[in-house]
């Protein structure tokens, strides 16, 4: 199995190559949309090439969840209530959630999107 800095290596190869990026702007912290200029189509470019260059099968929604901020049930007055963060924390249990429910509005989500949220995926894909 690959190290977390293999991992973190082919992770940086694929967004560079995805975002038109330099590898120096692809640091573990760093937002895929905010830092790296990532749009939502992006995303299914990014899965894409996770896929190819790890040699694995993503479901859609896996690494990036859907309508999780749509969602009235878990949404109110563009804040996510406990049960949305309940929720994320289920999605998502490789993104640093914690960090996104001390200020958990919904224009927020998108800090959970990190390069570090991507290789923890990844880590975790490839032990199953």
């Amino acid at each position: 199995m690959a190290s977390r800095d293999e991992i973190l290596e082919t992770v940086t190869e694929t967004l560079v190559d995805a975002l038109g990026v330099d590898d120096d702007e692809v640091t573990e912290d760093a937002t895929l949309q905010d830092d790296l200029g990532a749009e939502s189509i992006d995303f299914l470019d990014i899965v894409f090439r996770l896929e190819k260059n790890f040699n694995i099968k993503i479901p859609r929604g896996e690494l990036f969840p859907e309508g999780l901020a749509s969602d009235s049930s878990l949404v109110a007055d563009g804040v996510v209530t406990e049960e949305g963060i309940a929720k994320l924390r289920e999605k998502m249990p490789h993104a640093d959630v914690d960090s996104f429910a001390d200020d958990p509005k919904v224009e927020n989500i998108q800090s959970l999107f990190t390069v570090k949220m991507i290789v923890n995926f990844i880590e975790k894909k490839l032990a199953d």
